[in-house]
């Protein structure tokens, strides 16, 4: 009768030579398994650490490009990071939503879920990303009370990647005060330059709407020639091309519009 121990059959298995195809194949499969073991393992433990650290990234570039914007450097310094107030509002109304906590809300996962997303039409997926959540945060910058300042997470495709930004408005919800990309796969030397401090203070004064409430903000080859629009990139037309449709679509009906018509009119 056949010895079923697997001990026994370990040490036949390391008594076999060294160069035995079948010990050589055995060894390579269980170094593979191993290893994709403590990566699968890694990944799961650190994954907690890698979100926190790159959400606080993106909270950091947000309140730097607030920081840098003209007359708000003093303010923020009198307001303190308390003066800076997040909420969440729902995209179909513009209203906020009470019961969620910003800190523990995730938009991209929550763009990802059929059941807190909407998925879009393609003809007015004009910034091609397919899933967008219903729910969405906004930044508030108040000073005693009054509004000073509101800032919008936006997306959109790009030449190569998915563009990640920060659109932050005047009270009026029709001036821009600035504009920050601070996510990209963008090619480097080219549309990698929509990250380039030149580029971005072209934005502050720009009007993302005329006075018929049409959204016309737009990034266009060569130079500007109206307060509607900035200038383009040299050699990055495509990236250009995606700042600008992903511009339409949030500043649109199935983007921030609503919240944006409800700021106009003095709701926020």
């Amino acid at each position: 009768m056949a010895n079923l121990n697997p001990f026994v059959w370990w040490k036949r298995f390391l008594a076999l030579p060294n160069d035995n195809l079948t010990k050589t194949f055995a060894f390579a499969f269980l170094v593979a398994l191993i290893a994709s073991v403590f990566v699968s393992l890694s990944a799961v433990l650190l994954k907690p650490y890698y979100e926190a650290n790159l959400k606080a990234e993106r909270q950091e570039q947000m309140a730097r490009m607030v920081s840098l914007l003209p007359g708000m450097a003093d303010l923020l310094a009198e307001a303190g990071t308390d003066g800076l107030d997040v909420q969440i509002i729902d995209l179909k109304t513009g209203a906020f939503v009470p019961g969620i906590d910003p800190a523990e809300f995730d938009q991209r996962a929550a763009a990802k879920d059929p059941k807190t997303s909407t998925t879009l039409l393609s003809e007015v997926d004009v910034a091609g990303i397919k899933q967008r959540a219903d729910f969405a945060p906004v930044y508030i910058l108040r000073r005693k009370g009054v509004l000073e300042l509101v800032v919008l997470p936006v997306r959109g495709v790009g030449y190569q990647s998915m563009l990640y930004a920060y659109l932050a408005l005047k009270p009026d919800g029709i001036t821009i005060a600035g504009l920050t990309v601070f996510e990209h796969g963008e090619t480097p030397g080219i549309g990698a330059r929509v990250e380039n401090p030149d580029w971005r203070a072209l934005w502050p004064g720009k009007l993302l709407a005329d006075e018929n409430g049409d959204i016309r903000i737009s990034v266009v080859r060569g130079q500007a020639t109206n307060p509607y629009e900035v200038d383009g990139i040299s050699g990055a037309t495509r990236t250009g091309n995606g700042v600008t449709n992903m511009l339409q679509f949030w500043l649109g009906n199935d983007g921030f519009g609503p919240f944006l018509d409800r700021l106009r009119a003095g709701g926020v």
